[in-house]
């Protein structure tokens, strides 16, 4: 919520302007009818809101900051992809602080980050590259370590360390200023258990840990077939499934991201129905219609393009679990569409503006529309895809570690699947 607050008061007007046309009325509609989960007010403030906004809807709050493809820059080979994925396995070993005894409130680390492994390890297994026995130990590590966590908070979901001081990392700042909110307002008890910060409050942020957890989980499970972790993976889908709809879009399309593959899993519609509404009510409503960036969010948080490709991940993910015949499915497939091409076009042109959270979002683009190569074609996925896989393969060659390990992986798989 405090995005979307942010980014309107830029836009605020006269002091003598009428009371419904302020920022904090639209905030206060938007937060509303997302509690109440009424689609048609929730899209009404959101137009209120573009409108206060003006012509700084879709500018991101950071200027964006693109990184060209070296001229010349040429894919890896399969061979060379086979080969590349060795290296993550010692540079896990170099970082790895998880363990199961530790103190969380001396934690500057989220578990989004052996999430990564997990994913990454997985799909080093599916393609069949060079240490993915290691890594998939390595991720059984990660794993346990993950379900520990969620063990101790004791909500279902995965939670974030109850730290202060520990670290300048922006997400952990962000916790530590939630926390002392909480303990200023006498409500730390509710929020922190066994050291972890278990409960949100409304804001939504804890969505973003528990999807990146919940899906790796998932992909873990694909692999091994280990019982455990689909349970765990499951827990944590039920948990998101229960989060009310919050201001800021993307942590509701974390929700949706891990909703949709709890769907893939399991065959429980349930999983999908919630996934199908997250999106409907709680990301898509954001996104500018029209106008000179058509496509963005329309807050200047979430058209960041890190939070863009988030978004679009998680309506890719949507997108490919409805059935063709499902009424909603076309607004699902619109809003990506427009997306992709509010952005992916300049991946090709000017470079990237973020390279994990795009290759994520492009990879499940890739998937959910295979059998139809003329959305892939007008969206720009394929040239997209390619120049990002261009910039990180010469990255790759010139000695650097282009990707986190689930991006990284993710690359490799492709590259290995179109030799």
């Amino acid at each position: 919520m405090k995005y979307l607050v942010a980014t309107l008061a830029l836009a605020a007007g006269p002091s003598g302007a009428p009371a419904q046309d302020t920022p904090d009325a639209v905030r206060q509609s938007l937060a509303r009818a997302l509690e109440k989960r009424d689609a048609k007010a929730v899209r009404e403030a959101a137009a209120a809101g573009r409108k206060l906004l003006g012509d700084r809807a879709g500018v991101p709050e950071v200027p964006d900051k693109h990184t060209p493809v070296p001229a010349g820059a040429k894919p890896l080979t399969p061979d060379e992809a086979r080969e590349a994925f060795a290296p993550v396995v010692p540079y896990v070993e170099r970082v790895r602080w998880w363990k199961t005894d530790l103190d969380p409130t001396k934690l500057g680390h989220a578990l989004r980050e052996p999430a990564a492994v997990v994913a990454g390890a997985a799909a080093a297994a599916r393609a069949k590259l060079d240490g993915a026995d290691k890594a998939l130990a390595q991720a059984g590590a990660a794993a346990e370590f993950l379900l520990w966590a969620q063990d101790r908070a004791g909500t279902g979901g995965f939670p974030f360390p109850a730290a202060r001081g520990v670290s300048t990392a922006a997400p952990c700042v962000a916790a530590e200023r939630y926390l002392k909110q909480a303990e200023k307002d006498g409500r730390l008890d509710r929020v922190v258990r066994n050291g972890w910060a278990v409960d949100d409050t409304g804001d939504g942020g804890l969505q973003f840990d528990n999807g990146e957890c919940g899906t790796a989980l998932f992909e873990l499970y694909a692999v091994t077939k280990d019982k455990k972790h689909l349970a765990a993976a499951v827990r944590a889908a039920d948990w998101a499934a229960g989060r009310p709809l919050v201001t800021n879009w993307n942590y509701n399309s974390f929700s949706a991201h891990l909703l949709a593959a709890a769907f893939e899993a399991t065959g429980e519609e349930k999983y999908r129905a919630a996934a199908k509404e997250k999106v409907l009510v709680g990301v898509i409503p954001g996104q500018l219609p029209d106008g000179q960036h058509a496509g963005r969010w329309a807050d200047g948080h979430n058209a960041r393009p890190a939070y863009h490709y988030i978004m679009l991940r998680a309506l890719a993910r949507v997108a490919a679990v409805l059935p063709k015949d499902d009424p909603d499915r076309a607004a699902v497939v619109a809003a990506l569409g427009l997306g992709l091409k509010a952005r992916s076009p300049e991946i090709t042109a000017k470079g990237a503006t973020t390279k994990d959270k795009a290759v994520e979002a492009l990879v499940l683009v890739e998937r959910a529309f295979a059998d139809d190569p003329g959305f892939l074609r007008d969206t720009g996925t394929p040239d997209a895809f390619d120049a990002l896989v261009r910039l990180v393969s010469a990255e790759y060659r010139g000695g650097r570690a282009p990707l986190g390990p689930r991006e990284w992986g993710l690359v490799l798989e492709r590259v290995r699947a179109k030799k």
